[in-house]
């Protein structure tokens, strides 16, 4: 009797809650709409992974058929090329991309010509409006053995040309660089709104004891952003297999096929060129787990090491 009693007051604080604080969650309302929408309601679909997949029978009506398209992609011959190739390209870009934005936001913070300062923002955030087809298309036009400029500069120096984007070793720095400089800017700006809210009085006061500029960015700016770096560190651990589809398939040449294969352009390929839902689908959900499974990890490490995490 006494917990029933408990369990009505809980229950009627809980709702009180929500009535004294009706108009923040009505803000929230739009959010959770669309994310169920179009997150959850299309979770029924990833049966179609255990399923021989008929669009004449519909998901309901297709033949069972278990794990059966997962031992397929498990045994087939591209498993671990696939793997290893979204893993190292992954790892690279994640360790080539992560720091830079953390280094040019103290640097632009550390700037105090506004004019300037402006014009590198404006300069290093101009490159995320550029669409991937675009970059594409001036990667292979600049790299072009026959007329690309990186040639011509090379030529100069009596270097025969260089196919760059037939180079299987040099396809992941391809890849990895030109993203850091397309996105760096842009990153940077969760960094640099970090940042703003350090209060002035720390600098004044790291100043009147004789810190320099390296010291004040390392004593006073960077602990304002550890918790930021953590959750964004954290956020792309768990994304770590799920690199752009658009990219890696527009950069993609027989030549470089062995390095720049990753799971998202097999996904790609076995779904929608050779017709076989049912397989891509199967090494859909197997990525998406594999991401789960490093975001939990992930924030688990981080909650134990620290304090921050993202539950």
């Amino acid at each position: 009797m006494k917990g029933k009693s408990m369990k009505l007051k809980t229950n009627h604080s809980f709702w009180k809650k929500i009535a004294n604080n009706f108009d923040l969650y009505l803000f929230v309302l739009p959010g959770m709409i669309i994310t169920t929408i179009f997150h959850y309601i299309p979770l029924y679909g990833v049966q179609i992974a255990f399923r021989n997949f008929s669009a004449r029978k519909g998901i309901w009506g297709s033949a069972w058929v278990g794990m059966e398209h997962f031992q397929r992609f498990f045994d087939s011959a591209s498993f671990e090329m696939v793997l290893w190739n979204t893993f190292a390209l992954s790892l690279y870009s994640l360790i080539a991309g992560f720091p830079i934005p953390i280094l040019l936001a103290l640097f632009l913070n550390s700037f105090r010509h506004k004019r300037y300062r402006k014009v590198i923002q404006t300069v290093t955030y101009a490159p995320n409006f550029i669409s991937t087809v675009v970059m594409c298309g001036m990667l292979m036009l600049f790299l072009s053995p026959r007329i690309g400029i990186a040639n011509h500069i090379i030529g100069l120096f009596g270097v025969e040309p260089i196919n760059f984007m037939g180079e299987q070793s040099m396809w992941r720095h391809i890849y990895v660089w030109s993203g850091v400089w397309q996105t760096a800017g842009w990153n940077s700006v969760i960094y640099f709104a970090a940042l703003s809210g350090v209060s002035p009085e720390y600098h004044e006061a790291a100043v009147v004891d004789g810190a320099s500029k390296l010291q004040r960015m390392w004593y006073v700016d960077l602990p304002f952003l550890i918790p930021v770096i953590t959750i964004l560190l954290i956020l792309n651990c768990g994304s770590i297999l799920s690199i752009g589809f658009e990219k890696a398939y527009l950069l993609q040449n027989p030549l470089n096929l062995n390095v720049s294969e990753i799971i998202s352009t097999y996904v790609y390929k076995v779904g929608m060129i050779d017709n076989d839902i049912s397989f891509s689908s199967a090494i859909g959900l197997f990525n998406s787990v594999i991401n789960a499974i490093l975001l939990i990890s992930v924030n688990w490490i981080s909650r134990k090491i620290s304090e921050n995490s993202l539950w």
